[in-house]
């Protein structure tokens, strides 16, 4: 009788397995607020977040530009949508 092992999970290439500490009231509280489950879910979800966060005060600096959007010439603005 021969054992067949199970099919290995396909792995996304920049995905794999670590062990770090994690403070769990703080897990605890991420989690409630990000709806999230389990511990990688938590982990995950929180990273997408500061990421997210990133690229949120990004555009906000880009709109705030000065030059960067033509809002303040009549000629464009005339041609806006409204």
């Amino acid at each position: 009788m021969s054992v067949i092992a199970p099919p290995r999970r396909k792995r996304v290439p920049s995905v794999r397995k670590t062990s770090f500490e994690v403070d769990f009231d703080k897990l605890e509280a991420a989690r409630k607020l990000l709806g999230t489950r389990t511990l990688t879910e938590t982990v995950d979800a929180a990273l997408d977040e500061v990421v997210k966060r990133e690229q949120r005060k990004q555009l906000v600096e880009l709109l705030f530009a000065p030059g960067v959007l033509e809002i303040d010439d009549p000629e464009v603005m005339a041609g806006a949508w409204r």
